[in-house]
C-alpha cells in the first residue's frame, strides 16, 4: 500500500509502444486480462466521474494517470474556456488555460484503514489571478472554504479531507515573455469519498475551479464594459 500525500502525484512517461507483431499482441492481451480484472467497483467510481454536469464554460476529458500511487487510478482533467467555444474533443491539458484542474481517482483495497475507504480522490487546481485578488492576504482561507462549501453544496460525502493552497507572484526581468509581474493560486487536495458516485465530486471540483477562475455565478451574465 502506498501513503498518498498530495505531492506525490507527478506525470508519468508514455510506454513505449510494441516493436513487433508479437509484442503487439502480448500487450493487448495484457490489456485485455487487466480490464477483466478490474473491480466492478472501480469501473462503476470511473462511470459516475463522466456523468458529472458541468457548466458550459468548463471542460472535461480523461487524462493518463499517474503510476504505481494505487493499483487502480483514473484520471481527469478540468479547463475553463468561453463556454461558446467549447469543444467536447479537447481534452484539457496542464496549461492551455488561465485555470485548470487535474482530480484523480485512486483505489486500494488494501488502504481502507489508512484512507477510511477504497477510493481516494486527489486534487489538483491552477489558475491566473489578477493583483487585486492575489494581493488579498486572505485569498488561501477563502479558496480552501470555497472547497468546503462545495463539497457540502453538492451532497459530496468524504472523510479525511486535507491539502495546502498557495498563492505566488513571479516577477519577469531582461529578455522573457510575458507580462512583467503575473500572479498564480494553487491548490493541492486530497480525500476519502464515501460510496461509489463520484459524480458530486466531480461537480464541486469543478466550482472550485470556477471559483478560482473568476467566473459569475451560473445564471448570472457578466455585463460588457
Amino acid at each position: 500500500m502506498n501513503d498518498v500525500s498530495n505531492s506525490d502525484v507527478t506525470s508519468s512517461n508514455l510506454a513505449g509502444a510494441p516493436t513487433s507483431l508479437h509484442e503487439h499482441a502480448a500487450a493487448k492481451a495484457s490489456s485485455a486480462s487487466e480490464a477483466d480484472t478490474t473491480p466492478a467497483v472501480f469501473n462503476a467510481a470511473v462511470e459516475s466521474m463522466h456523468a458529472a454536469r458541468l457548466r458550459p464554460e468548463i471542460t472535461l476529458g480523461t487524462i493518463r494517470p499517474p503510476q504505481r500511487l494505487a493499483p487502480y487510478s483514473h484520471a481527469i482533467g478540468l479547463e475553463v474556456g468561453d463556454a461558446q467555444d467549447s469543444d467536447v474533443d479537447i481534452v484539457p491539458t496542464d496549461s492551455d488555460g488561465d485555470a485548470f484542474g487535474r482530480l484523480i481517482l485512486l483505489h486500494d483495497p488494501g488502504a481502507e484503514e489508512a484512507w477510511e475507504g477504497a477510493m481516494r480522490l486527489v486534487a489538483y487546481i491552477q489558475a491566473d489571478m489578477d493583483d487585486a485578488v492575489a494581493g488579498d492576504p486572505l485569498l488561501p482561507d477563502v479558496a480552501w472554504e470555497w472547497l468546503n462549501e462545495a463539497m457540502e453544496s453538492n451532497g459530496a460525502t468524504h472523510t479525511n479531507l486535507g491539502g495546502t493552497v498557495t498563492s505566488t507572484a513571479s516577477v519577469r526581468f531582461g529578455e522573457i515573455g510575458g507580462p512583467p509581474r503575473a500572479y498564480q493560486l494553487e491548490m493541492r487536495a486530497s480525500w476519502t469519498a464515501e460510496g461509489l458516485d463520484l459524480a458530486p465530486h466531480v461537480e464541486a471540483f469543478a466550482q472550485v475551479l470556477a471559483n478560482v477562475a473568476g467566473l459569475p455565478p451560473e445564471g448570472v451574465t457578466e455585463l460588457s464594459r
